[in-house]
């Protein structure tokens, strides 16, 4: 049976969203996100980045940048026991129509066909509607964190409310 894979944004959904993150002294993590995905890890979950970065293609921050800053982020994580399965991120712009940025469900798919991971039996975290609509049409279960959406499965405050909805799929 192809395992399941909690989708997740970074930037408002596991850290800080302060606009484009060029410094990787301005990383954050969320309250509760470490515990948060330790928990998700223990029901089985693979752990799935996928992110929107097209401040490269706007020429606002760097592919350097960008690689520096996930490793910061990467090790905020990893200090409280925490590793990702895999990080996909779409460094094109709005209008370069490729078939990664969210909301098209590109990286979750590419992520699902390395990983052997079902999109059905899977969920998607983020915290903006684009989120929510690149998981549904890849197939996946959706939790929007505190924002308004007619169309997420489920709306909830925290990292750690959506783990405790996981817990019932």
């Amino acid at each position: 049976m192809a395992g399941r894979g909690l989708f997740l944004d970074r930037d408002g959904t596991l850290m800080v969203d302060t606009g484009y993150v060029r410094d990787p002294a301005d990383v954050k993590l969320l309250p509760g996100v470490a515990e948060a995905l330790l928990q998700a890890r223990a029901l089985g979950f693979e752990l799935v980045v996928v992110s929107n970065q097209s401040g490269v293609a706007r020429g606002l921050i760097s592919l350097a940048q960008l690689e520096a800053v996930q490793s910061r982020f990467e090790l905020l994580v990893a200090e409280a026991g925490v590793t990702f399965d895999d990080v996909r991120f779409c460094i094109h712009g709005p209008d370069d129509g490729c078939s990664c940025r969210k909301p098209a469900p590109g990286l979750l798919r590419e992520a699902a066909a390395a990983r052997g991971i079902d999109l059905e039996r899977s969920v998607m975290v983020g915290d903006r509607e684009s989120d929510v609509v690149a998981g549904r049409t890849a197939g996946c279960t959706t939790i929007l964190l505190e924002g308004k959406s007619s169309s997420a499965d489920y709306v909830v405050r925290s990292l750690t409310d959506a783990v405790a909805i996981l817990r019932t799929l």
